[in-house]
């Protein structure tokens, strides 16, 4: 029975490093106060590969800003400057 409980004990720990860091927001970093949404290239690493707007908990964003990134990503959609749908996106 000791074999289970020292496997059980195993699995809860955290193997991986990126559960220790520390989230930051890019923007309030940066000092970037507008999001621009006619720059496609910046609005692309907000993205994952099938167009859609990556989370806050991935990011680390605020959500103060993220609300600033997804109407950014909506307006720039509607232009025509960023796909709706990312087949090649990446």
């Amino acid at each position: 029975m000791q074999k289970v409980s020292n496997a059980m004990s195993l699995q809860n720990e955290s193997i991986s490093n990126t559960e220790n860091r520390k989230k930051y927001d890019r923007f309030k970093k940066a000092g970037i106060k507008y999001i621009d949404y006619k720059d496609g290239n910046f609005l692309l690493k907000l993205l994952n590969e099938q167009g859609k707007i990556l989370p806050r908990r991935l990011t680390g964003t605020s959500l103060k800003n993220q609300r600033k990134v997804a109407q950014a990503v909506k307006r720039a959609r509607h232009l025509a400057i960023l796909p709706y749908v990312g087949d090649s996106l990446k």
